[in-house]
């Protein structure tokens, strides 16, 4: 008798959405031709398979390996009523507090991107007023008590008439690193715009959207060719020494050959901190986007830049243990006009939750925290440099650099958002990038708020989905209620 097989090796089970509708679908996770792939059904429109990771051990190591317990928020906002991702606020059942909260300060925008998750643009005017940014300031600080990193986004931030004030406010408050996400396009433009973003500084850091070297790539993505604009930026933030990240989106087989070049870009550039990778997020507005063609995993992207980068190797690139399958990250120091990578010097087992130490140096719990706050998103920049100095201290065979600050620090992060093809709520109860609902305060997982909570996107479609549970709504939950 002939025994049938599986073509796949089955790993686990987990709840998905309908890429079509959005409804909470089973799904399962295997293994198939050295991939990762979720395979779900919805009883309307069938089987769907997504590619979530090019990389078996990788995706299982991130999985098995590299998790801690999660840090809670001072308190949660909504209950639990219809399930994952269908209360979010957070919800008490979430795994994990903010360790980035964003802000959107504007839907405006001096650019209409063929891709943008907010579907930002010229025809867009809303613009929040200053105390609405404060409350949701606030939100944040009652969130986290003291934010580790707050992000002022949009629209393009730098459009809102009130930027300046909005930062004030920030900086009025217990927020221990400041970001401004842009475009770019007003730094390039105006330096006294600049030289007064400037004196924001320290904790304040530039968020600045780089998506390549190329003009067609850009074009394709930013409906400009934005290389002067993008070039004078950089020019502007370096003549004032404010720290920036370059933030690029990818596309698979558009920019995703550039990432070597980026990251040696980079650190042509003093102010230049380090650059984050952010693979396309199947939300919002996305001109001619194919999800099976055009979307890149994490493990797609770690790959490239081993391949691209001479700087890392695959020891250096590894799970960030708060959201281990959805961020990886590698750090290095900039010294004495060469570039060292910090994580091949540490055994991997010391990042290990609950690991045995084998070396001496392991086994010092001290050594323990700072690597953990060195290799977290929560901490801010500042303090991972001052972790990163203390650990050279600890480390046998690196030699310790009293004087190493935020301007020696160069980190590459790879930061994957979930969208329906790829959803997985074990994972998206871990998320801790976090946007701020500017209509009540809730703190919603990035994945999720682009998905049901953005505009009106929760009447629209989240509510019929609730409908469809069958659970009756429970009485509304006041913001900074316990749940």
């Amino acid at each position: 008798m002939t025994t049938s097989v599986r073509p796949w090796l089955y790993y686990d089970s987990t709840v998905s959405l309908c890429a079509t509708c959005h409804r909470q679908v089973s799904a399962k996770i295997v293994f198939q031709d050295e991939k990762v792939f979720l395979r779900k059904r919805c009883p309307e429109h069938g089987l769907q398979v997504a590619l979530i990771a090019d990389d078996i051990e990788y995706y299982r190591r991130a999985r098995e390996d590299y998790l801690k317990p999660g840090e809670m928020p001072k308190q949660f906002h909504t209950p639990v009523r219809f399930g994952c991702p269908y209360d979010c606020g957070l919800c008490a059942d979430h795994e994990q507090h903010s360790c980035l909260s964003l802000v959107e300060i504007c839907d405006a925008c001096n650019l209409s991107c063929p891709v943008c998750y907010a579907e930002s643009g010229p025809t867009k005017q809303n613009y929040q007023s200053l105390e609405k940014v404060e409350a949701m300031l606030d939100a944040i600080v009652r969130s986290e008590g003291e934010p580790d990193v707050v992000q002022i986004s949009g629209g393009e931030p730098c459009e809102h008439p009130d930027l300046f004030a909005i930062l004030d406010a920030a900086k009025e408050r217990p927020i221990r690193h400041l970001m401004l996400n842009t475009n770019g396009v007003r730094i390039a433009r105006d330096p006294e715009f600049v030289e007064a973003l400037a004196k924001y500084a320290p904790a304040f850091e530039v968020y600045l959207q780089f998506d390549s070297l190329e003009e067609q790539p850009l074009r394709e993505l930013r409906g400009a060719d934005l290389r002067e604009i993008r070039e004078k930026a950089l020019e502007n933030l370096e003549a004032v020494g404010l720290s920036t990240t370059l933030v690029v989106t990818l596309k698979k087989g558009l920019n995703d050959g550039e990432c070597g070049r980026l990251i040696e870009h980079a650190l042509g550039f003093r102010c230049v901190r380090g650059v984050t990778f952010q693979p396309i997020q199947d939300a919002g507005r996305n001109d001619g986007f194919d999800s099976e063609r055009d979307r890149l995993t994490l493990t797609e992207v770690r790959r490239k830049i081993l391949e691209q980068s001479g700087v890392f190797q695959p020891e250096d690139l590894i799970p960030v243990p708060c959201h281990p399958d959805a961020i990886c990250m590698a750090y290095a120091l900039k010294l004495d006009g060469a570039v060292h990578p910090l994580t091949r010097h540490v055994s991997t087992d010391v990042l290990l939750q609950g690991a045995r130490n084998t070396i001496a140096y392991e086994r010092n719990e001290d050594t323990r925290k700072k690597l953990f706050q060195l290799f977290s998103t929560h901490h801010s920049p500042d303090s991972a440099a001052e972790a990163a100095r203390k650990l050279l201290c600890c480390l046998p065979g690196v030699a310790p650099t009293p004087d190493l600050n935020y301007e020696n620090v160069f980190r590459v992060i790879i930061m994957e958002f979930l969208d329906a093809h790829s959803f997985d709520v074990r994972s998206v109860r871990r998320s801790c990038v976090h946007m701020v609902h500017p209509d009540d305060g809730r703190m919603i997982p990035f994945d999720t708020y682009n998905l049901f909570y953005r505009g009106e996107l929760e009447r629209v479609h989240l509510e019929p989905l609730r409908k469809k549970t069958g659970i009756a709504p429970g009485p509304a939950l006041a913001l900074g209620e316990e749940c």
